[in-house]
């Protein structure tokens, strides 16, 4: 053999690993990834060449899969699309669209995932048509449906977690729309209602649950200062603050009032349970600015704030501002108010943290993939996001939100024969804006099944006449009932 037949041999042996190499890495390591992307119209026009996998609640298909008469082969149908429109979304081939569960679980869904390799080996041999996975979620169906009926027609968002799992057991938002409407595969008739959901000022397509335009939590975050005050170590439940029927804010001419418009109970003085248990802004605000804006966000964000969570949703972050150019912005953040932004999804998780002796699980929707042949092909299981508080402090903060609901401002949660625990907010939009009203608690307070966050927008219809108690904490009532069988 020449030199230049050898350095030829050698070139083009170097090339061919190249090429072997190269369409190994994109066969094996970036297939998921490849598969996944919702750019890639061929793996979407692929997964409607097989019958899709169903998802499941409660034992039921909410989403499965029909014979279509067209190219597409199969149509998406769902049961109760306005019910389940924020945990399913939708698909549609037509429009290369797809949302929610359909995007995050569209591997499993489709049978192209990694872990569905083998399965999909074995139809090949055997000569079974594709298919792809059922997905189970988490979610409660009979407790979905309570958290629909109870939030009604109002504008808002309700989750309901399960403490010491994360395994969320509702998620609604509204105003909804339907989802076999935007899974047709009449592309004119889609683009249409597209069109008019998107021009909705309701805004139906936001998940209100985990994102969308995200609101002041008012005095639910009253929880996450309490918290920090209580991790400081410098305070106990019983520690006192003044107790004047009006505060201005540091560095400002702008004054702060309780929502009574007067003090925050007898005496100069009020202790820290006591402004929980009464809702009191004033002693709040003295105590933010105490304890300074780093502390709370340090405590704030071990419950989950400026963080993203994937549940496989993903949730717009929750916000506690990084920077606070003065103590006037800290002294309202201490009731919710200020550069404060919060989820329902993230009220929840600090009530689910503090019922579960102070450590905050990871939310999740799904427990399983289920095989075509009903072999488990993956399970989820419970992770921890990390730990708020220490076990002692939270059942004294468990203690303050009970007195919350059993005498306090948050009555409008009590359940016959069952402790709650929670805390209301009633949060101010703007002048003359409608308020924004929220609920979060959990139940039974000593044996935690439940954690809720509800937030209801546009005042709930009553402008600024309407508070948390009264509209938000009935709705979470009606939940905590659900899973309590009440």
């Amino acid at each position: 053999m020449t030199k230049e037949l050898r350095r030829l041999s050698i070139l083009m042996l170097i090339m061919f690993l190249a090429l072997f190499g190269s369409a190994s890495w994109i066969q094996v390591v970036q297939s998921d990834e490849l598969a996944g992307n919702p750019a890639n119209r061929r793996s979407l026009y692929d997964s409607f060449e097989v019958q899709r996998g169903s998802i499941i609640a409660s034992g039921t298909a909410i989403a499965s899969s029909v014979p279509s008469d067209d190219l597409y082969t199969w149509q998406r149908v769902y049961t109760d699309g306005y019910m389940w429109a924020p945990v399913t979304g939708y698909i549609n081939p037509a429009l290369n669209s797809l949302t929610n569960m359909e995007l995050e679980m569209n591997q499993e869904l489709s049978g192209t995932a990694g872990s569905q390799f083998l399965s999909r080996v074995e139809r090949i041999f055997t000569g079974q048509p594709p298919r792809g996975s059922s997905v189970v979620l988490s979610l409660d169906a009979e407790v979905q449906r309570a958290a629909f009926e109870a939030l009604g027609d109002l504008q808002g968002g309700i989750i309901a977690i399960e403490p010491s799992t994360g395994r969320v057991l509702a998620l609604v938002t509204s105003p909804s729309y339907d989802t076999n409407v935007l899974a047709s595969h009449d592309t004119v008739a889609v683009n249409e209602a597209y069109d008019q959901l998107v021009a909705d000022p309701g805004k139906p397509l936001s998940d209100r649950a985990i994102g969308g335009d995200v609101n002041p939590p008012g005095s639910t975050f009253k929880l996450v200062v309490a918290s920090a005050a209580l991790a400081s170590g410098d305070y106990t439940p019983q520690s006192t603050l003044p107790n004047p029927a009006q505060y201005q804010l540091p560095q400002s001419s702008s004054i702060v009032h309780n929502a009574s418009g007067g003090a925050c109970g007898p005496g100069d003085t009020v202790t820290i349970a006591d402004a929980l248990r009464l809702s009191c802004n004033i002693p709040f605000a003295e105590l933010a600015v105490e304890l300074g804006d780093d502390a709370i966000r340090e405590e704030a964000e071990k419950y989950g704030f400026n963080t993203s969570i994937d549940i496989p949703l993903t949730s717009t972050p929750s916000g506690y501002p990084r920077t606070i150019k003065d103590d006037a912005q800290t002294a309202l953040s201490g009731f919710g108010q200020g550069q404060v932004t919060a989820t329902p999804l993230q009220m929840a998780m600090v009530s689910a943290g503090i019922a579960n002796g102070g450590v905050v699980m990871n939310p999740r929707m799904v427990d399983r993939v289920i095989g075509p042949d009903l072999s488990v092909q993956k399970t989820y299981e419970d992770t921890e996001f990390g730990r708020a508080l220490d076990g002692s402090l939270a059942d004294e903060l468990v203690t303050m939100m009970v007195a919350n609901v059993s005498d306090g401002a948050a009555s409008g949660a009590r359940i016959d024969g069952v402790d709650v625990a929670g805390k209301t907010g009633t949060a101010e939009m703007g002048t003359g804006d409608p308020y924004t009203l929220w609920f979060t608690g959990f139940a039974p307070a000593q044996d935690p099944q439940v954690a809720v966050a509800v937030v209801v927008e546009d005042g709930g219809g009553q402008g600024q006449s309407g508070s948390g108690n009264t509209i938000a904490a009935p709705i979470a009532k009606k939940v905590m009932e659900a899973v309590l069988g009440r």
